[in-house]
């Protein structure tokens, strides 16, 4: 892991008992078509269920991922965005962004999920524990779900890309649960934000 920088580290170690709430809980409502990408479906049409879910190794009950080579696994079973940058992002857009949009599973607020280390954990309620992984760097098929011209750059550029986790400890969650940032990587490297502003250009490929 790249050595963190002293601001870095002064970072991670402030984030340390951050206190969020889950505004939403999102499972895919339906598989909708996508002609152009690589498997002619897509799984970003994830809307709020009620409700316990139940959080698995690789994802929540009831979710789908269509294009597994590129979304999914147990690296990127959940995908939370903040209810903050959802907001910005409906400023900039002038449309309301519901939870679920940017088919996020987890839509959070109270807390700067951009601002996590890959190896962060999070303990959600009482018993489910997540770890911060790595930033969406989104496909062409976000900016298509939209319809937003140029859209993959743009959401990178913006440095709000949200946050992939994987499972630590499975249980349930649900709209109302606590998130606690509840462990930080001894030797914390560039956050998620910093990940996805370096490397971002580089990833998104060509079209999106």
């Amino acid at each position: 892991m790249t050595e963190a920088s002293p601001t870095c580290l002064a970072g991670a170690a402030d984030r340390l008992g951050l206190t969020g709430t889950i505004d939403a809980v999102c499972v895919v409502h339906q598989l909708v078509a996508d002609d152009v990408g690589q498997v002619g479906v897509s799984g970003i049409d994830k809307r709020p269920v009620s409700g316990p879910v139940r959080v698995r190794t690789l994802g929540l009950h009831g979710d789908v991922q269509a294009d597994r080579k590129h979304h999914g696994g147990a690296e990127k079973a959940i995908y939370g965005y903040t209810a903050e940058d959802a907001a910005w992002w409906a400023q900039e857009l002038g449309r309301e962004i519901p939870a679920g949009s940017f088919g996020e599973n987890l839509r959070i607020s109270g807390i700067d999920l951009d601002g996590a280390h890959p190896g962060e954990r999070w303990q959600i309620g009482d018993h489910v524990v997540l770890e911060a992984t790595v930033p969406r760097i989104p496909c062409a098929t976000f900016g298509r779900w939209l319809g937003e011209p140029g859209w993959v750059r743009r959401f990178l550029a913006a440095g709000r890309p949200g946050t992939y986790f994987k499972v630590i400890t499975p249980g349930t969650v649900q709209a109302g649960d606590r998130a606690v940032v509840s462990a930080i990587p001894e030797t914390p490297g560039p956050s998620i934000r910093e990940t996805a502003l370096r490397r971002g250009p580089a990833l998104a490929r060509p079209g999106d």
